[in-house]
């Protein structure tokens, strides 16, 4: 995979896969804009690769279209935006506030939604562009993340329905959907259920049937494919990265 001459956007970029993300599309050539909700780790992890950061909150139009903006007015251009902007608020669904369900939908479903109007435009002007969308595991259903799940499903849907409408503009929508990866979110999973990390991380491993949890590196690889031009013929298509069917 070559990204020479191309411009990346990774939204949640300051963090976990969205940074690992970032990483390698700069490694491979790419000039990077890292994206998040705070500045500090946006800068923290687009110190090391020369990229742009930006504080943006994804469920804002403005500062979705703002940050667009001065990504393709900064770096020349936009070939490839990454959607990993995400949160969880876990509960069982009689215990699951309007609050609860409203932040995780506008975090992942609008603010993806958000995010993919403003960066066509560009794409589209160009005929060139790459969309990644972070789906899950959990859009298959999963106890306590009704909100998680729905939105996570969505998602898929969202990447197959913009894979038709922009594929006459030589742009490709795919989403990746994600097992266990070793992150901040799982982390919190486990507090949450008041369970030890390490103890958490074996119990998922024995699960899957490469007998491991995944690193946002294995997710980040995967992206990274489906935004290169050896991917050119794929799009609407969810690929799921868990370590096994």
């Amino acid at each position: 995979m070559s990204f020479k001459n191309k411009v990346a956007l990774i939204t949640g970029g300051g963090r976990g896969i969205g940074a690992a993300t970032a990483q390698l599309f700069a490694a491979q050539g790419a000039r990077v804009a890292v994206s998040d909700m705070d500045i500090a780790p946006a800068e923290e992890v687009a110190g090391p690769i020369k990229g742009l950061a930006v504080a943006c909150d994804v469920t804002n139009r403005e500062q979705v279209e703002g940050l667009v903006a001065r990504t393709v007015s900064e770096l020349g251009r936009l070939d490839v935006l990454v959607c990993c902007a995400g949160i969880t608020r876990d509960n069982l669904l009689f215990k699951m506030t309007d609050e609860d369900w409203d932040s995780v939908i506008d975090t992942h479903l609008k603010g993806t939604f958000l995010c993919a109007r403003a960066a066509q435009k560009p794409m589209v002007e160009q005929k060139y562009g790459k969309m990644v969308f972070l789906s899950s595991t959990s859009a298959l259903g999963n106890r306590g993340q009704t909100n998680y799940s729905a939105a996570k499903a969505g998602l898929q849907a969202m990447a197959r329905t913009l894979a038709i409408e922009l594929g006459p503009f030589n742009v490709n929508v795919n989403a990746v959907a994600p097992g266990f990866i070793e992150t901040r979110m799982t982390r919190a999973t486990a507090e949450r259920l008041g369970v030890d990390f390490e103890a958490f991380k074996v119990g998922a491993a024995s699960q899957i049937p490469l007998r491991r949890v995944g690193q946002p590196e294995d997710v980040a690889n995967v992206i990274g494919f489906l935004c290169s031009d050896e991917a050119g013929f794929v799009s609407g298509q969810t690929l799921y990265v868990r370590g096994g069917p």
